[in-house]
């Protein structure tokens, strides 16, 4: 009898020890690792498809921050992207901010050029000027399975993935 409580004893404290392991390891996930803080900014874009929260936010290709929410905006029919910022990096009001791949399987990330006009993107204001990533699975499920009969049925595609690549395939 002994024997058989000092094993359920022994049993539990383990899995309290992994279960605290467990909450250890999460907390350092979502950890501020930014020393001097941050800020939270928004950037609004037509869809963050590819995109979750705890991926990275780059600017010049270096890591300032990261995805800490992603709602939708149904006031002005876009979706939000929630970016935490390390307090030392400037980001300007003319900022353009965009999605971009990691690798061909790997995570994406927000890329974001600072701008300069020399007003300041506040805590809790929205980068307007983005770029959303293009769905390249439906572009190549198109051309693979005979649906992109002109050039104008890829402009189409292109401007309803965003407006801004319409100028790029012309």
């Amino acid at each position: 009898m002994k024997k058989i409580s000092k094993n359920i004893i022994v049993k539990a404290m383990m899995i309290i020890g992994f279960l605290g392991l467990g909450h250890v390891g999460g907390k350092l996930i979502h950890f501020d690792f930014f020393s001097g803080g941050s800020y939270q900014i928004y950037a609004r874009f037509e869809s963050v498809a590819g995109l979750e929260i705890g991926y990275p936010v780059k600017m010049l290709g270096l890591k300032i921050g990261r995805v800490t929410g992603l709602r939708m905006d149904q006031e002005n029919q876009a979706a939000l992207a929630e970016l935490k910022i390390d307090k030392k990096i400037t980001v300007y009001e003319d900022a353009f901010a965009s999605i971009k791949m990691l690798g061909l399987i790997g995570s994406n990330y927000v890329s974001i050029d600072p701008g300069g006009s020399g007003d300041i993107l506040k805590s809790g204001e929205t980068i307007l000027e983005t770029e959303s990533l293009i769905d390249i699975g439906e572009l190549i499920g198109r051309y693979t399975f005979g649906r992109m009969d002109k050039k104008n049925e890829l402009v189409r595609l292109a401007h309803t993935q965003n407006s801004k690549i319409k100028n790029w395939v012309e």
